[in-house]
């Protein structure tokens, strides 16, 4: 992945209503969700929801396709994925420290509309 589609990947994440749409719509996987399921569940107008689906479609980080009257989004998983690799090999360089993060990590939230997560006691 080059500097520049990274930067507009993330530009695109870096904002509440996308990154929540994006944690919406990763459980879904390539089945994702109709336009109008969404808007309900984030509560988003249609027109709002239109302006954060293309800025996220036009970063490569979801994709669209139309079935009858329905248009159905899914998460790109492999701009999802150059995106994260792009971060942890080129900016990070595989740091032993960052890349354990990602793989024993646990998240401080939970995806939407799932409980979060309990973070360990420590003694």
């Amino acid at each position: 992945m080059e500097k520049d589609q990274a930067l507009a990947a993330l530009s695109a994440l870096a904002n509440d209503a996308r990154l929540t749409l994006v944690r919406l719509l990763m459980p879904q996987g390539a089945a994702g969700m109709a336009a109008g399921d969404i808007s309900r569940a984030l509560g988003l107008s249609a027109s709002r929801l239109s302006f954060h689906l293309a800025a996220l479609e036009q970063a490569g980080l979801i994709r669209s396709r139309k079935q009858a009257r329905h248009v159905f989004y899914s998460v790109d998983a492999r701009g999802m994925g150059a995106t994260i690799a792009f971060l942890l090999n080129d900016c990070c360089m595989d740091h032993p420290e960052v890349v354990a993060c990602c793989r024993h990590g646990r998240s401080i939230t939970a995806p939407v509309g799932q409980p979060a997560a309990s973070s360990p006691k420590e003694s």
